[in-house]
């Protein structure tokens, strides 16, 4: 038996996390399931099936090499040193996470698609990052929560279901195709949302708010889909 000491408090927050994101897996799963991008038996698009079981390409959309870049004309240089997320609203541990303590959660690869509304798709995406359901399990979510509105540092708002959220394809990344997420793609960090419009992730993200009501966002309010499905097309509300 080792002789080193257990840190027991490291321990015991580590447990809770994993305990919370079980119970959120256990109540979300089925819903998550039946949601379009995973069980429209009529969905809009060609190609091959992707990783979800709809056509690679949803409809009104066209492949691209490049990776175009889209803003609300700001683009906000956020220092590692004075970066942070606050986890907030309807939560039991409500915090403000520095960028060490990010990078100390539990770290993911994962690879997906990229479907802007302005009617590109880049496919195969490689992102390193931390999963949005394990920033819900941090702040232990109320269980009354239905959406989640993100925020960056540019002013920009976006909101979106939380059973949405939750998915495993759902992650707040700093590394694109093995780089550091550059500032004029979301850099130090940005969330993406593969299942959905691209414009449902909040670039240069500094805050997550759980809800109890659906809210609108920035793009929301001025008349884009509230659900924003690419292979029904759901561009516009």
């Amino acid at each position: 038996m080792s002789d080193e000491p257990i840190d027991t408090k490291t321990r015991t927050d580590q447990e809770r996390i994993v305990d919370a994101r079980m119970r959120l897996r256990e109540r979300f799963f089925a819903r998550m399931a039946s949601t379009p991008s995973m069980a429209d038996d009529k969905p809009l698009g060609e190609g091959a099936p992707n990783r979800h079981g709809m056509p690679r390409l949803p409809q009104g959309q066209y492949e691209t090499k490049k990776w175009p870049v889209l803003d609300l004309g700001r683009q906000p240089h956020v220092p590692l040193e004075t970066w942070t997320l606050e986890l907030k609203g309807a939560c039991k541990r409500p915090q403000t996470l520095k960028w060490a303590d990010f990078m100390a959660l539990e770290q993911v690869s994962d690879t997906s698609d990229f479907h802007c509304v302005t009617t590109w798709s880049k496919f195969d995406m490689a992102w390193q990052g931390v999963r949005f359901s394990e920033l819900a399990a941090l702040a232990d979510v109320d269980e009354r929560v239905t959406h989640v509105m993100t925020y960056g540092y540019d002013g920009y708002t976006t909101n979106l279901p939380l059973v949405e959220a939750l998915k495993p394809d759902v992650l707040l990344v700093h590394t694109a195709n093995g780089a550091p997420l550059s500032v004029e793609h979301g850099g130090p960090l940005r969330m993406i949302t593969p299942q959905l419009y691209a414009w449902k992730g909040a670039k240069w993200i500094k805050a997550i708010e759980f809800l109890l009501v659906d809210r609108k966002g920035f793009w929301e309010e001025r008349g884009y889909s509230n659900t924003a499905y690419p292979w029904r097309e759901d561009r516009y509300g």
